[in-house]
């Protein structure tokens, strides 16, 4: 509902916002109109009851000419003008009629002060005054002049005038300053409009830069992201080589005491014929026998090796102690070398689901390391302990030294890449490698504890790996 008043008094215009004065001028245009039609009705009315015929016509003229008027209007935006025209030509000869035809008694002449309203609003300034003096100028001259009988004396026609020149005065700087305010209300609209502008240009720009600045660093982070694949490959590379170099000591560890028993055995059975021509069936099947099984020692360890080395990463699942125990195969003859005891304290069966040589490459980098401090250190009965503890879906790996424990400046570095204690001889990728194994391969963590009496090693891994 009032959407349609609001488009009646706008003439069913719409208005842009810096249209907001001709706006206001359609609404203030089309309640004049409908107040002076009641106007003209009531007048019609009146004239005809008290038999005044002489306004009837020009009433019912008048009252016609809005009809038309509202027609105007609504049928060409532009047409204000037109009809603002029209309205101060009615409404100023409609007066000067009242004032020469009429008499002072039946009052018509107030309807004088409501002409300044209908000028300011809607006429331009200077055309509204020009209209203004008009009137005033016709009606002072109305008692004095000889061509028409006037009923209104020179004092009353100068009274009109003077009270229509303070409504007018009065009018006019009302609406000049409800212009002052519309101007700044305007202008300050302008700037707002500017302001959201500028700053829709600075969000435009700052989002270019900001999405240029992202390319620029997506592209760096891409950059890096390989550079760090690239290392850590390399890195990769270098840890699986410097655990082969071990692996290849520790394979002539394990193979030059068969070897030699082999060798033995060999010399002792030519060396049994020179001097027996006629050996025993049964002693040579024997030295045969320990041969084979010397062999067949050397074949497993191949297939230790072998399978160590394996590229293809599948998961299987595994009891603990038996991970354990290939992890110690493969460092027994560097331990038995230096006489250090490597323990593997009893446990509940726990059974793992994971990358087996992953976790044996992480075991074998902490019992070596575990060896080389029990090297340099002055323990008497120098040992190496493992055994775990379940955690409900984890479990918890110890690897135990008693060496002379980690300075606690170290402890802090001991898993950085290249960082090594052991000086040329030492790569400094064991633990960095132990640890992202750890981390990647077992979503696990491992941490240090040391003291002067060892170190302890805790490795925190999932039972099942996924």
């Amino acid at each position: 509902m009032k959407y349609k008043i609001e488009n009646f008094f706008t003439s069913g215009h719409k208005f842009e916002d810096a249209e907001l004065d001709l706006a206001s001028r359609y609404q203030m245009i089309n309640i004049a109109l409908v107040l002076s039609s009641l106007a003209f009705i009531y007048g019609i009315i009146i004239n005809t009851i008290n038999d005044i015929s002489g306004f009837v016509p020009l009433e019912s003229f008048l009252l016609l000419m809005n009809g038309v008027m509202f027609f105007i209007l609504r049928r060409d935006k532009k047409s204000f003008e037109l009809v603002a025209n029209i309205i101060t030509i009615q409404c100023t000869f409609l007066l000067l009629k009242i004032i020469y035809t009429s008499s002072p008694e039946q009052m018509k002449h107030t309807w004088l002060y409501t002409y300044p309203i209908v000028l300011l609003y809607f006429q331009k300034k200077y055309y509204g005054l020009y209209w203004f003096i008009f009137l005033l100028l016709m009606i002072l001259i109305a008692p004095i002049q000889n061509f028409v009988v006037v009923q209104y004396s020179l004092f009353q026609v100068i009274y009109i005038s003077v009270v229509l020149l303070i409504v007018g005065t009065i009018v006019y700087f009302y609406k000049l300053k409800m212009n002052e305010a519309k101007d700044l209300i305007v202008q300050q609209q302008k700037k707002l409009l500017t302001f959201n502008a500028e700053l829709a240009k600075q969000v435009r720009e700052k989002t270019l830069e900001l999405q240029q600045l992202n390319e620029s660093l997506a592209v760096k982070v891409e950059s890096k992201a390989i550079e760090l694949m690239q290392k850590d490959k390399l890195i990769t590379a270098q840890s699986k080589q410097a655990v082969m170099g071990e692996m290849i000591t520790m394979i002539a560890h394990q193979w030059r005491q068969p070897l030699s028993t082999i060798t033995l055995k060999i010399a002792n059975y030519q060396f049994s014929q020179l001097l027996h021509t006629g050996k025993k069936v049964r002693e040579v099947d024997k030295t045969l026998s320990e041969i084979s099984d010397t062999i067949i020692y050397l074949s497993d360890t191949i297939d230790d090796f072998q399978t160590y080395f394996h590229p293809n990463k599948e998961l299987h699942e595994i009891e603990l102690k038996d991970v354990f125990q290939k992890a110690v195969n493969f460092v027994l003859p560097r331990s038995k070398e230096k006489n250090i005891d490597i323990i593997i304290e009893k446990e509940n069966k726990i059974l793992l689901t994971i990358y087996i040589n992953e976790l044996i490459q992480v075991l074998l980098n902490l019992i070596n390391n575990s060896i080389d401090a029990l090297k340099i250190s002055h323990q008497k009965k120098p040992r190496i302990t493992l055994y775990a503890q379940e955690n409900n879906e984890r479990v918890q790996i110890f690897v135990k030294d008693n060496a002379d424990g980690i300075s606690d400046a170290n402890v802090s570095r001991i898993f950085e890449p290249y960082f090594s204690t052991k000086g040329k001889n030492g790569t400094g990728l064991g633990l960095y490698m132990s640890q992202m194994i750890v981390q990647k391969q077992f979503h696990g963590d491992i941490s240090v504890e040391s003291s002067p009496d060892g170190s302890l090693f805790i490795i925190d891994i999932l039972k099942k790996v996924s």
